[in-house]
Formats: structure tokens, C-alpha cells, sequence
């Protein structure tokens, strides 16, 4: 008998499917007994792989996916786990329920249509927890574990590899290209931080938008589109501030790695930076969609050292005390003791 068994369902990019993949890495580490079935993503599995956790693929397709299913029956009667951990909405819908303990992890705020058949919740913000008991989900079955980031050092790459002066202030910014990460707002709010470079890592739809919103600000010449990358330590290791930018972002798994890398944040105050950063400690918050309120921060940062230092070291201290691997594995490994049939 498997002590776990996850599913995960994710698409080619994403925080939730790279944090996936730490944890179920974490848990090998700590010698949880595991098997994963995910959809096929060289890089993510990869690193699966070299970890040695026991995986199998499967498409996780449309409404008309009938294999999928059939084979999560397969790898339950095979594997016999003791507890299944789904991630959101699909991979909950196609894995059935048995006789074991179902878990969902919940990154965002979903319809519970696809959870009724858990056992337990599990929301990675406390925003999320008290949405799903105000949605009506029993007290007792939902449970508040956070995620953890990637704390190893990376190296400071060369500017010149984009085209960025070594002497400028450089902004990092990470995520797809989505209008859910504001990166419309902030490439306005370049306008008005003089002097400074914008690199954002990440891939999208909107990468074309984004450009030319550059070229109409004039800013083009100092904002950067890296695509999406897997060196993020190696980019704060770079940048001089990082901004979370979103307007909507129910955790905000960037500010915490910014935390663990020892970098300054200034975020929108949308739902998972409001939650996180002690304004003027850990980060600094400005007002959604308020383009000249994020370059005030912006500038407050960069043009004020002291300033600076603080966020940076309070933010690690943030880091170190609720969000390293060490802390979150054990809260989950003492979930599954808790809950294990």
C-alpha cells in the first residue's frame, strides 16, 4: 500500500505546477511514500525524475477524455495509497473516489462543484480557507498549508546578455502573460521611474500586447520580455527590486521567493500580497491599477538604500519562519498522519 497518491493536471506553465513539483520533491526527501500521475511536460518531469519520484503520464484531456479516467482506476488498485492529493479543478473532476482519504489542493477560489467527493480541502492561503467555509464547506475538512519556495542561491547573470546597462536599477517582474499579473500597469508605471530596466520572465498570449504598450509609454527601449524561464534564482540574483504586479493573485508565490532570495518587493495590493507583506516591513503595497502610486514605490525602493535593506532582510525573516520546505513538508506530513485512513 502507497502512503500517497497525487494527481496533477497542470498546463505547460504555471506557479501551482512548478510548487507541485518542489513538494512532491520535498516529500521524497523526507521519505514519503509516493507516486505522482501527471500530465507529459519534459522540464517538470525531469525534474521529477532526477529527484526519484515514481510518476506515470497521462493526457488529462476534455470532457470526451476517456482514457485518463480508466487508467486512474488502474493506478489506484495498483498502488492501494492510503490518501490521493488532486490538484484543482480537473485532476479532482477525473480522479475518482475509494477507499481511501481524497485531498484537493486549492490555489485559487473555484467552484466547489468539483470537490464535492473530497474528503478534505486544502487552501494555500487563509483567504481561500474562509472562502471555501463560507461556500459552505465544513470547518473541520479544511485545512491552511502554505507553499514553499526554492531558497537556493542563484548566480547574477550578465546584463548584456539583454541588452541592460550593468550601472542601471533593474525591475523584475515573473509570470505569464496574462492581464491577471498587471503587467500592462507596471510597464506604465516605467514611464515614471526614469533611468530604471524591466526584465519579466514569463510566457503568454499577450506578449505582443505588451510591446507595444511599451513603444506607445516610450519605455520600449528599457523593458525586456525574457520568455519563460527555470533560472529564476539566477534573476533575482540580477535584479535590484522585484515587483509583484498582479490584480489578481490569490497567493503570490513570487513575493515569497523574492523573500528567499533576499530581494526588496513592491506589489499591487491584490488578494495573496495584501495577506503576505506588512506594508513598509516586508514590501511595500500600492493601490490596484494606481500606475503612479506603483512607480512612487518603485522609486521609494531604489532611491532609498536603508529602505531597501529592510524590506529585504524582514521579508527573509518572513521566509525562514512560514515558508521553507522544512516547515511546510512537516505540516503537510502531519496533515496526512492526521487524516490517513
Amino acid at each position: 500500500m502507497t502512503m500517497l497518491l497525487q494527481t496533477m493536471a497542470g498546463s505547460p506553465f504555471g506557479g501551482a505546477e512548478e510548487f507541485f513539483v518542489r513538494l512532491a520533491c520535498g516529500f521524497e526527501r523526507v521519505g514519503i511514500e509516493q507516486h505522482c500521475v501527471v500530465r507529459p511536460n519534459e522540464g517538470r518531469n525531469a525534474v521529477l525524475a532526477a529527484s526519484g519520484v515514481s510518476f506515470d503520464e497521462l493526457p488529462f484531456g476534455g470532457r470526451l477524455d476517456v482514457r485518463t479516467p480508466w487508467n486512474l482506476r488502474k493506478q489506484l488498485k495498483r498502488h492501494k495509497p492510503r490518501i490521493v492529493l488532486s490538484w484543482m479543478n480537473r485532476a479532482s473532476r477525473m480522479t475518482p473516489s475509494g477507499d481511501f482519504v481524497k485531498v484537493a489542493r486549492l490555489g485559487g477560489y473555484y467552484k466547489l462543484k468539483n470537490f464535492r467527493d473530497c474528503d478534505h480541502l486544502i487552501g494555500n492561503t487563509r483567504n481561500i480557507c474562509d472562502y471555501l467555509i463560507g461556500e459552505g464547506w465544513p470547518v473541520d475538512r479544511t485545512h491552511y498549508l502554505p507553499n514553499f519556495v526554492d531558497a537556493k542561491p542563484g548566480a547574477a547573470i550578465s546584463r548584456a546578455e539583454f541588452n541592460t546597462p550593468d550601472d542601471a536599477p533593474l525591475i523584475l517582474g515573473l509570470g505569464r502573460l496574462h492581464d491577471n499579473k498587471g503587467f500592462d500597469t507596471l510597464i506604465r508605471a516605467m514611464a515614471e521611474v526614469p533611468g530604471t530596466y524591466l526584465w519579466i520572465a514569463g510566457a503568454g498570449d499577450l506578449k505582443d500586447d505588451l510591446l507595444k504598450l511599451a513603444g506607445e509609454c516610450g519605455v520600449a527601449d528599457r523593458v525586456r520580455l525574457l520568455g519563460w524561464r527555470r533560472d529564476v534564482a539566477n534573476l533575482f540574483a540580477t535584479c535590484d527590486v522585484f515587483c509583484a504586479s498582479s490584480r489578481h493573485e490569490p497567493l503570490g508565490n513570487m513575493v515569497i521567493e523574492a523573500w528567499a532570495h533576499g530581494k526588496p518587493v513592491v506589489a499591487q495590493a491584490s488578494q495573496g500580497p495584501v495577506q503576505l507583506i506588512t506594508p513598509g516591513e516586508s514590501g511595500l503595497l500600492s493601490k490596484l491599477e494606481d500606475v503612479s502610486a506603483l512607480a512612487a514605490d518603485l522609486r521609494a525602493v531604489l532611491d532609498d538604500r536603508v529602505l531597501s535593506d529592510t524590506l529585504s532582510r524582514n521579508g527573509r525573516a518572513a521566509f525562514e519562519a512560514d515558508f521553507t520546505e522544512d516547515v511546510v513538508v512537516a505540516k503537510y506530513k502531519a496533515f496526512f498522519d492526521e487524516v490517513a485512513l
